[in-house]
């Protein structure tokens, strides 16, 4: 049974965490580790703190950590050593240094590491995945992926200026912040060979980071992919495109839907429909958190820790190409081919 659970973070996502946890765990004493004023009390938390040896004293059982990237390992680190089991929001960390030996010490501990990608959890994503991987329009030669939101609109309570997303010293951009993404391209296709691409501004949004980016990807299966992500679209858009040699599948996750175009028959035909409310694919992704907590068994469709760094090395590998005008980078070897 769980009786001390901490969540790390309260802007919006950690806010969100905190009610389904407390939703999910009704009897758990919750507190909230924050750097700012914890004068006031907190919906649904029983308590406020502010320091990480606080936070181990507390020794809690299950902690969500939903503070901005550069900040996760340290949080994480610390809590991992008090045995606390982890979700940690994505990206699992701002970058890949350091995540390996993090990684390690929790396998040493036993500690589970479950990452925030929760489009896994929607169920037009896994039905695409699944009439894939069945060979609905046979083998699979190249996937169209893009990601779009006007960033202003993404938060309209908010100055988008001051969020995590727009700035660089919280991990924001769009590589980092739009990667659900990339994670979704592996579970989906497979492992990523190499990363070609481009990334900058192309946008007048008053941020220091990336407002876009498009890259191409290899797959060790032979599959060719590109991705667009930006922070400009106004009709926001989320869709992946499989190009196979006997017809198209396509997931689009505003509408809700997965739809074939078979060559057979030279038309579009739904073949699931399902628009999920916000909550629904973070609550689902907490019951499995909290289900291998209990069982000590790993979710079979989470994103875990490795998941977690597989993504964080494309997007070093996507960096190393813009850094080298675009070159393919190579996953296994991090160098630029020739």
């Amino acid at each position: 049974m769980i009786r001390r659970a901490l969540v790390a973070g309260l802007g919006s996502i950690g806010a969100r965490h905190l009610r389904l946890l407390r939703e999910a765990l009704p009897d758990t004493e919750i507190l909230i580790l924050r750097h700012n004023d914890c004068s006031k009390p907190v919906p649904h938390a029983d308590g406020c703190i502010t320091r990480l040896d606080e936070a181990c004293a507390f020794a809690p059982q299950v902690a969500v950590i939903a503070s901005p990237a550069p900040f996760h390992l340290e949080t994480a680190h610390a809590l991992a050593g008090c045995g606390a089991h982890l979700l940690i929001e994505k990206p699992l960390a701002a970058s890949t240094a350091g995540v390996e030996t993090f990684l390690s010490d929790c396998a040493a501990k036993g500690v589970l590491v479950q990452v925030g990608y929760n489009l896994r959890m929607l169920e037009t994503l896994q039905r695409f995945r699944t009439e894939l991987i069945k060979g609905r329009i046979g083998k699979v030669q190249s996937v169209r992926c893009e990601i779009g939101q006007y960033l202003p609109s993404w938060r309209p309570k908010s100055d988008y200026r001051q969020t995590v997303s727009a700035r660089r010293d919280l991990g924001g951009g769009v590589l980092l912040e739009l990667s659900h993404e990339l994670d979704m391209l592996r579970w989906v296709f497979g492992e990523v060979d190499w990363v070609s691409g481009w990334s900058g501004q192309l946008g007048a949004l008053d941020v220091d980071v990336e407002d876009s980016a498009y890259l191409n990807l290899g797959f060790d299966s032979g599959v060719v992919g590109s991705v667009g992500m930006d922070f400009l679209r106004r009709d926001a858009t989320r869709s992946c495109t499989a190009i196979a040699e006997a017809g198209t599948l396509r997931w689009d996750a505003v509408a809700g839907q997965v739809s074939l175009f078979s060559a057979e028959n030279n038309q579009w035909q739904v073949l699931a429909e399902k628009k999920a409310d916000r909550d629904a694919s973070y609550r689902d992704q907490m019951k499995l958190f909290l289900g291998a907590v209990a069982s000590g068994e790993t979710p079979p469709i989470a994103a875990m820790g490795a998941d977690g760094l597989a993504v964080l090395n494309i997007i070093d590998a996507a960096k190393r190409s813009v850094e080298n005008n675009g070159r393919q980078i190579s996953l296994v070897s991090k160098e630029a081919n020739a």
